[in-house]
Order: structure tokens, then C-alpha cells, then sequence
């Protein structure tokens, strides 16, 4: 997950209010062409290439350790989640999440058991770095950190709010599997996979340039967004892929060109490359979110817009257009010039959802009811 690293996520009041040119055409059919995307992320094998290497990302010249297994292993994913929830070592979070979700993908693993553990209140953190408001984390200059260090800092600091979020999102609704779908936390699994990859890919460059996470001050914006949406599945889906990555699509070529214009190349090759990836997170929340509004009658863009109300989210741009359409979010889901298709959306949801889900192994069996999901919507 990119946030902006220029503004402070989530909250409007720090949010730059920018003049933004019109948006070019949407070209045709761009949800089908990023479903037919999605459904290829999905059936990737696991990616072993979590070293940044002189050429890009390769497997690690020295394998990772596998968890200590003195104790018994997790028996189920939402086991796992909590258990990496509730693990404060940064590295040891990353590592346990791509062990897990190794272990998912190779081994007879189910969602959750009889007795699933509970999801921690918060996830575990390091002593460092300190946990502050927005309004304290220090400027480029107040940071002492060069100006790449600085971004590189900012950016790991996402990528491992971003490996709890997926992990929470996986252990929080699981008691909803019967409703969702094995599909959507194997999808949040894989989704919490790429997250650790990056992280490490991050944490590997400022170890390179003498720093390490941990070194400045952060911010806790990111998690309490989590929070404010941890009793409702539409509303997490709506929140954190739909707005909180959507941001990182358009903020990710903004922070690639600071880098080159700082002269660190490889960094803004890491940058890029992370950007990249989380399209496929966008479309995972694109797709998931359409799938719970198909099935209770709702309009995706009319859902939408009311649960960022609710919630006070505001959304400006500018926005990143490509990479918005590449991951398939319709542009009158954020584009205040837009208004709602109603019926011939819906309509066109319908079709996509339906076909893709008889297409899906794991999600034929999906019996999805209304009284499963607790969305709060206006009428």
C-alpha cells in the first residue's frame, strides 16, 4: 500500500485542494480488462523474490528461517493473522507472513476453526518508532533524515500498516466465511504477502543508506482508519483499498519523480515497482466490494459515496486516471464531475460478478446473505 507521502492520508483538512486538468477518456470495458488482471494475480504462484537486487527483485541470496516450531504451528489462516497481528518485531511480521501464506497455498489449511483466535485490539508494535499525531511527525528538514531516507521511511512505515491491515481483515470477518467466501481471505492473504514483500524491499534499501525503520517519528492515521471500520465489511472495503490504496496509485508517480529528482535511482525503481503491485490491491477491493452490493441489491457507486459520508472522507484529486482504470474503479465512484449510472451499473456489476464468480473455484459455494454484513447504509 502507497499513501501519499506528500499529504497526510485520510483526513481532509490535510489534503492540498488542487487545481486538476479534466480526465482523459475512460477507455472501454476497463472493469473487464482488470478483472481478467486480477484473475491473474490471483493464480500467480507465490513470489519468492523479496531481495532487491542489482537488477531488481530476486529471491534472497540467503533463504529466510522458517518460524520456530518449539510450539505448535497456527491450524488455520485466522490463526496465523493473529498471530502475525500480535508480533511487534517488524522483520519477524514480514517473514511470518510470507510463511504463512506459504503454508496456506501448499498445505491443507482451512479459513478458521471451531475456536478461532481472537483479532488483537491493536497490532503489535515495535518501542520505535513512536506512534504520533500527524500534526507531530516531523518535516524533511525537522527529520534529520535525507530527503530519500525520509520518503523511504514514510513509505516502509505503510507497507507495514498495510501487512496488519490485510492480516485484520482476514481474522476480523472470518466469522462471515460462510457468507464471503474462501476467495476473499485467500485474496487478503495474498494481498498481506506482497505487503511484507515490499516492506522488506524497503527496510533492505534504508539499511543500505545507513538508516533503519524506526528512526523518525510516525503517524497512527492508518490504523484508525482500520478501527472505524472493523464492524463492517463494505466499509473496510470501501476505506482501505477503495480510498486509502486508490490515494497510493495517485501519489506513487509524484514520489517516484522526487526520488530521481534527488538523484537515487534505485529507490525510485523500488518506489515504482511497489506502485505498480498494488494495483491489484485496488482491484481486489474493487472486486469484493462489487460482489457485496451485487448480492444485496445496492448500487456500487450510490454505496459508495454513502459510506464516504459517513465516514467523512472527502476525495480530490489529482487523481491518477491510468492506474485508477487499470485497477478498475469507476470513475463515478470519485469523480465529484460524475454521477451515479444507477440500474445500468448495477446491471453491468451483475454481469461481471456473476460470471466471474462461476469462473472462480473457490467462490461457487459463496451463500452470501444480508444479515451477515451489518453495512449502515443511507436510504
Amino acid at each position: 500500500m502507497l499513501s501519499t507521502m506528500i499529504r497526510c492520508g485520510l483526513d481532509p483538512r490535510f489534503t492540498l485542494r488542487l487545481t486538476r486538468p479534466p480526465p482523459p477518456p475512460s477507455p472501454p470495458s476497463i472493469r473487464s480488462l482488470s478483472f481478467t488482471a486480477l484473475h491473474s494475480w490471483r493464480s500467480t504462484p507465490i513470489n519468492p523474490n523479496r531481495f532487491w537486487g542489482p537488477k531488481g527483485p530476486q529471491p534472497p541470496t540467503t533463504p529466510s528461517l522458517p518460524p520456530p516450531t518449539t510450539t505448535p504451528l497456527p491450524s488455520s489462516l485466522s490463526d496465523w493473522a493473529s498471530l502475525i497481528l500480535s508480533t511487534s518485531d517488524p522483520l519477524s511480521k514480514s517473514t511470518l507472513t510470507h510463511f504463512a501464506f506459504s503454508s496456506y497455498l501448499h498445505h491443507p489449511l482451512p479459513i478458521s476453526t471451531t475456536t478461532p483466535s481472537p483479532p488483537p485490539h491493536r497490532p503489535a508494535r515495535p518501542q520505535s518508532p513512536s506512534l504520533v499525531s500527524h500534526k507531530e511527525v516531523p518535516s524533511p528538514k525537522e527529520s534529520k533524515l535525507p530527503l530519500n531516507a525520509y520518503l523511504l521511511h514514510n513509505l516502509a512505515h505503510v507497507e507495514l500498516n498495510a501487512i496488519d491491515l490485510a492480516w485484520d481483515t482476514v481474522v476480523r470477518f472470518a466469522p462471515m466465511r460462510e457468507a464471503l467466501g474462501d476467495g476473499f481471505f485467500e485474496d487478503f492473504a495474498r494481498v498481506a504477502d506482497d505487503e511484507s514483500r515490499h516492506f522488506g524491499w524497503c527496510s533492505q534499501r534504508l539499511a543500505e543508506l545507513g538508516f533503519k525503520y524506526g528512526d523518525m517519528p510516525a503517524h497512527d492515521l492508518l490504523w484508525r482508519e482500520c478501527e472505524r471500520s472493523s464492524g463492517d465489511v463494505a466499509a473496510r472495503l470501501a476505506v482501505i483499498p477503495l480510498v486509502q490504496e486508490a490515494r497510493g496509485l495517485d501519489a506513487g508517480p509524484r514520489l517516484v519523480q522526487k526520488l530521481i529528482g534527488f538523484g537515487d535511482h534505485r529507490t525510485s525503481n523500488i518506489v515504482a515497482k511497489i506502485a505498480e503491485e498494488e494495483v491489484a490491491h485496488v482491484a481486489v477491493g474493487v472486486f469484493w466490494f462489487m460482489s457485496v452490493c451485487q448480492k444485496m441489491g445496492r448500487v456500487p457507486c450510490v454505496a459508495f459515496r454513502d459510506l464516504l459520508e459517513e465516514f467523512n472522507v472527502e476525495l480530490k484529486g489529482p487523481f491518477n486516471y491510468a492506474a485508477r482504470d487499470e485497477a478498475g474503479i469507476p470513475r463515478d465512484w470519485y469523480d465529484g464531475s460524475s454521477t451515479c449510472q444507477s440500474n445500468k451499473e448495477l446491471s453491468e456489476v451483475q454481469d461481471v460478478c456473476v460470471s466471474l464468480i462461476n469462473r472462480t473455484d473457490q467462490m461457487k459455494t459463496i451463500k452470501f446473505k444480508e444479515s451477515f454484513i451489518p453495512v449502515h447504509y443511507k436510504k
